[in-house]
C-alpha cells in the first residue's frame, strides 16, 4: 500500500491540466467514488494494526495533496478563462455613471425652499394613518358625502387604518402637539383609488401648508400663494381663486395659475389657459376646536398642492405617468435641474 501511495504522488507531480476535460479526468481518476483515493481507503482496513498509524498518516497526506492539486488546477483554469473572455479582475474598475435626483424630489425641495424664505418649517408624518387624523379631525363626519371625494385604500377596520389620502393628517398631528403660532408645510406621498391617466395617478405627492395665529385673514392666504406662484413659475405668473368646497376650510377656493402656453391652449390645461394646482381656504373653526385650539382667539389658513402637477407645469411634462416609470432616458434630462 505504501508503494501505491508513492506511485500516485509521483503521477500527480508530473500531471499537467490544460483543458476542462483534463480537469474532469483528474477528478474522476483520483477523487471520485471509484477513484484511486477511495480504493486506497477501502484497502486500509486490511492493513496490519501495527502499520495502521503510519499508513493512515500517509493516506491522509495523499488526500490533502490530491484535493489541493485539484483546487489549484481548477483555479488556474478559471483564471485562464476569465482572461480569455476579457474579464480581467486585475484591471482597474470602470467609472460608474452618476445618477441625478428625481424630478419630483427636485420640485419638492424647491417648494420647501420657497416657503422657508417666509418662515415656514417642514413637518412630516406616517403614510399609514387612522381615521381620526385623516378624516374625523378635519370635519369629515362618518358616512358624510364629503368622504366620497377621496376614494381610500383601507388596511384594517376597527379601528380604521388606511393609507393617507392627503398630508392634512400631518396638520392634525402638528395642531395636537404645537401651540400657535404655527407656520409649517407638510410634504409627503399620498394614496387614492383613482384611475391612472395622463393627469392622475393612484400614488402622488403633496405639499400642504398650515398657518395658525391671531388675526390671520384671507388676504394673508392670497398674498402667500401669490408669492409662491411667482417664485416657482416666474414674475409674470397670474393666479385666480375660484370658490370651492372643502370640509376643513371655510371659505374655500381652488387656485389656478396661468399655463405655460400663455393662454394659447394645450393638452395640459385643456385649452383653457389655466391650470389648477391647489386647494386652499381659511381653517374651519370646528377643525381648530377639534385639535385643541381656541377658535375665538386664533384663526388660520391651509393649502395643499400636488407636486406632480407642479412638476408638469415646471418642466412642461405632458403625462404624469412618466414620473413613475423610471425610464432613464426621461430621468437623465433633469440632471441639470439640481
Amino acid at each position: 500500500m505504501q508503494d501505491k501511495i508513492n506511485r500516485i504522488k509521483k503521477e500527480v507531480s508530473d500531471i499537467k491540466v490544460a483543458t476542462q476535460a483534463e480537469l474532469e479526468d483528474f477528478r474522476l481518476k483520483y477523487l471520485s467514488k471509484k477513484g484511486s483515493l477511495n480504493g486506497l481507503f477501502d484497502e486500509f482496513k486490511n492493513v496490519a494494526n501495527e502499520q495502521k498509524k503510519e499508513v493512515g498518516q500517509r493516506l491522509n497526506e495523499l488526500k490533502v495533496l490530491l484535493s489541493n492539486t485539484y483546487e489549484r488546477f481548477k483555479g488556474e483554469m478559471e483564471s485562464r478563462q476569465t482572461t480569455e473572455t476579457g474579464n480581467d479582475l486585475t484591471r482597474s474598475g470602470e467609472s460608474i455613471a452618476i445618477g441625478s435626483r428625481h424630478p419630483i424630489s427636485i420640485v419638492r425641495n424647491e417648494i420647501c425652499d420657497i416657503f422657508a424664505r417666509i418662515g415656514f418649517t417642514v413637518a412630516e408624518g406616517p403614510e399609514m394613518e387612522d381615521d381620526w387624523h385623516v378624516f374625523s379631525a378635519l370635519n369629515f363626519p362618518p358616512e358624510h358625502p364629503a368622504r366620497d371625494m377621496q376614494d381610500t385604500f383601507f388596511i384594517a377596520q376597527q379601528p380604521d387604518i388606511l393609507l393617507r389620502t392627503h398630508t392634512s393628517s400631518v396638520q392634525v398631528r402638528v395642531m395636537e402637539t404645537t401651540k400657535p403660532p404655527i407656520r409649517m408645510i407638510m410634504p409627503g406621498r399620498v394614496f387614492r383609488n383613482e384611475v391612472i391617466s395622463a393627469r392622475s395617478h393612484c400614488i402622488f405627492h403633496q405639499v400642504e401648508g398650515l398657518y395658525v395665529a391671531e388675526k390671520v385673514s384671507f388676504a394673508d392666504l392670497k398674498q402667500t400663494l401669490m408669492f409662491f406662484a411667482r417664485e416657482m413659475f416666474g414674475e409674470k405668473t397670474q393666479i385666480r381663486l375660484r370658490p370651492s368646497f372643502f370640509p376643513f376650510t371655510e371659505p374655500s377656493a381652488e387656485m389656478d395659475v396661468s399655463c405655460t402656453c400663455n393662454g394659447k391652449g394645450c393638452n395640459l390645461c385643456k385649452h383653457t389657459g389655466w391650470l389648477e394646482i391647489m386647494g386652499c381656504g381659511m381653517i374651519d373653526p370646528n377643525v381648530l376646536e377639534s385639535n385643541g385650539i381656541n377658535s375665538e382667539k386664533h384663526s388660520g389658513f391651509a393649502f395643499g398642492m400636488g407636486i406632480e402637477r407642479i412638476a408638469m407645469l415646471r418642466f412642461g411634462t405632458k403625462d404624469i405617468r412618466m414620473y413613475f416609470e423610471n425610464d432613464v432616458r426621461f430621468l437623465k434630462q433633469f440632471s441639470a435641474a439640481i
